[in-house]
């Protein structure tokens, strides 16, 4: 193996894969990163045996060849070289990296040792924005729980329809729904649930990245796969495993009407929930109090030890029936975690009493709700 590649493109590589590479006790070959050079592309890979990270580079070529070196020295190297071409060549399983007055040797072991990343064999493949998916992606990501007796909801549930694609996470105590439309119909329908892991992997690799992503599917593998812009040929390819599981009918959780309707203004209510947090006590509770007789939401939140709070937030105020007096509890960093994933300057926040599911929602962007369960009075 003998090449020559800039210095930005190789340290680019290396920032991603090295997002799994070098992290395994049990495994040492898993430290390690696959290296191969053929047809004037570079292509580096990691896996965790979980998550598995391809990417490309344009190289000029003198020699084909693979090997694989411990990723946390390679790229402590690299990063500190000036920015210029770099010279590779494999001699005897080890290295050699030239860069203007650099020089140096790692030493390697054979790349038939490392594990081999599954290939999907399926020509079928859905594309969508890589800038829209990775934002809907991130204001569901967080909503997901490690559960070791329900591990379907340690994931996100990706469920593909004909017309968009609908992603969901859930912990029991709030859920979040995004629905990305696509500008053609497909004729696929399928859905899997993929691990947090991998999906706050895939936002931190392609986030703010142009063009369009192929999601390639199988039974147990999911290939995400972005192409270069000089030439089309895949950059990055990240492919991750499936958790098995079915994930639970959550359609029912989704309150189909409200006992009231509230449009206020975003920031305002994050402040005064914010305000209120601070006299919340132990059990983080803030109430959310309504009355026929004010146009807007009182909040409130005591604290035996340190004192209380109240506010008072004018907004909108639409009842399903006949007005009347409501008050609710919230765990006041469900409320703000919701909010803070609406972008929009005004938020719809739907009540139901005491006992059923609340809601928020940007006013104006129906493809994104939030739905919160409120504390239950004892």
């Amino acid at each position: 193996m003998k090449f020559i590649i800039l210095k930005e493109n190789l340290n680019q590589g290396l920032n991603f894969i090295n997002r799994i590479a070098g992290k395994n006790l049990t495994l040492p070959i898993l430290n390690n990163i696959l290296i191969s050079a053929e047809k004037n592309f570079l292509n580096l890979s990691a896996t965790d045996l979980e998550l598995g990270i391809k990417y490309w580079a344009l190289i000029k070529m003198e020699k084909e060849g693979k090997i694989t070196v411990p990723a946390k020295i390679l790229s402590a190297f690299i990063n500190l070289l000036p920015e210029d071409k770099i010279n590779i060549e494999l001699k005897n399983q080890t290295l050699n990296i030239n860069c203007q007055d650099y020089q140096t040797k790692i030493k390697g072991l054979s790349a038939e040792e490392f594990p081999i990343i599954p290939k999907i064999e399926n020509d079928n493949f859905i594309e969508l924005n890589c800038r829209v998916f990775c934002d809907g992606l991130s204001s569901v990501v967080d909503f997901a729980v490690l559960n070791q007796n329900r591990p379907e909801l340690s994931g996100i549930y990706f469920n593909f329809r004909k017309d968009a694609l609908c992603l969901v996470t859930t912990d029991s105590f709030r859920l979040a729904e995004k629905l990305l439309f696509f500008k053609e119909k497909t004729n696929q329908e399928f859905s899997f649930i993929l691990p947090q892991k991998s999906v706050r992997e895939i936002i931190n690799i392609l986030s703010g990245k142009e063009g369009n992503l192929k999601f390639y599917f199988s039974q147990n593998q999911v290939l995400f796969e972005y192409l270069m812009t000089e030439t089309a040929h895949p950059q990055i390819q990240i492919v991750s495993r499936v958790i098995d599981g079915e994930y639970p009918d959550y359609q029912g959780i989704i309150p189909k009407k409200y006992e009231a309707q509230i449009i206020l203004p975003k920031e305002k209510l994050l402040n005064h929930i914010k305000t209120a947090s601070i006299f919340s006590g132990k059990t983080n509770e803030v109430k959310i109090r309504l009355n026929p007789q004010k146009e807007g939401i009182e909040i409130f939140s005591q604290n035996p030890e340190l004192g209380e709070n109240q506010s008072f937030l004018q907004g909108q105020v639409k009842y399903n029936s006949a007005p009347k007096e409501m008050e609710v509890s919230f765990n006041h960093r469900f409320l703000i975690d919701g909010l803070l994933n609406i972008k929009e300057p005004e938020v719809i926040f739907e009540l139901n009493n005491e006992d059923g599911p609340a809601a928020l929602k940007p006013k104006t962007d129906s493809s994104y709700v939030y739905i919160v369960m409120p504390i239950k009075s004892v």
